[in-house]
């Protein structure tokens, strides 16, 4: 079996930034096949995981990165994005021809604009999936799909380097990055938060094992909800068990003051989402929503 490096190498890569998702991303494009010549990292833990993810490979100042790749790799946080690309305009580190791949899911193709004079080629490539900068994440992203932008004449390029990694493409036209962002970040980071709360709930209520109680029940609810959408709803809300509900709010005024406020804006989205769809009654729904508009006035 040959090895990364016995490969014929199809382009040079550099990666600014080994945060999470930069270094396991330059450890996917090396093991399809690409040669990573050099990243940048600032923090220890970025130079760490570096060196696990990426041995050998040296840790260089952004600008020597940057020039000596053909395809650069920007993983920042989506705050210090636009400017990183202006910052390496102004000092003309961008080489022309060169590939710039973005992993920001908020942003798109404008954040490359003061580098367009110097005809770099820009892609939006953001992997829909939470990292934990480990080798565990390389088999994630076989699974995984990345919102792909880019110019119309670099689609192919954009697609084939997702595919390359072994995961999946997903068009997202430029105006609609931010609202496709919008919607990862709430289903899923949103989804941890809850499920901390959840965690603490149950501790609170003597549980010695929360993850193990809570766990299958989350993976079926997740499970369900993915294959059909709002009929997956079960539980009090979608019984219109009002009582219930004022029982649960009560219970949870014990707990630390972001639990409860979370539990009724929760709470109500069900029911209007279960009372549009027909699978909550009106009649069923009004003493509920009164209870919980009673809760958000206090």
């Amino acid at each position: 079996m040959t090895s990364p490096d016995d490969r014929p190498a199809r382009l040079a890569v550099g990666v600014v930034g080994t945060g999470r998702v930069g270094a396991v991303l330059g450890a996917a494009l090396r093991r399809a096949g690409h040669r990573v010549g050099a990243v940048s990292g600032v923090s220890e833990a970025s130079r760490t995981r570096a060196e696990q993810l990426l041995p050998g490979i040296p840790v260089l100042p952004v600008e020597d990165v940057v020039r000596q790749a053909e395809l650069v790799v920007l993983a920042v946080p989506d705050d210090a994005l636009a400017d990183l690309v202006a910052g390496l305009a102004s000092t003309r580190t961008w080489q022309a021809g060169q590939l710039v791949v973005h992993t920001s899911g908020r942003h798109g193709l404008e954040v490359f604009e003061p580098a367009l004079p110097q005809h770099v080629l820009g892609l939006a490539l953001h992997p829909a999936m939470t990292f934990t900068g480990t080798t565990l994440d390389l088999d994630r992203l076989v699974d995984c799909c990345f919102g792909v932008t880019s110019p119309e004449p670099l689609r192919p390029v954009a697609e084939a380097l997702v595919l390359e990694i072994g995961a999946e493409p997903v068009w997202v036209e430029q105006e609609m990055r931010p609202l496709y962002h919008a919607a990862l970040a709430h289903g899923a980071n949103h989804l941890v938060t809850l499920v901390a709360q959840s965690l603490q709930a149950l501790a609170a209520a003597g549980v010695d094992t929360p993850s193990r109680v809570l766990g299958p029940l989350v993976a079926a609810a997740l499970d369900n909800s993915l294959r059909a959408g709002d009929a997956a709803l079960t539980g009090p809300v979608a019984r219109g068990d009002a009582g219930t509900v004022a029982e649960h709010l009560r219970q949870l005024q014990a707990l630390t003051p972001d639990i409860r406020p979370t539990y009724v804006a929760l709470a109500r989205a069900t029911a209007e989402r279960a009372l549009a769809s027909g699978r909550l009654r009106p009649q069923a729904a009004e003493p509920l929503l009164d209870i919980l508009a009673s809760d958000q006035e206090h």
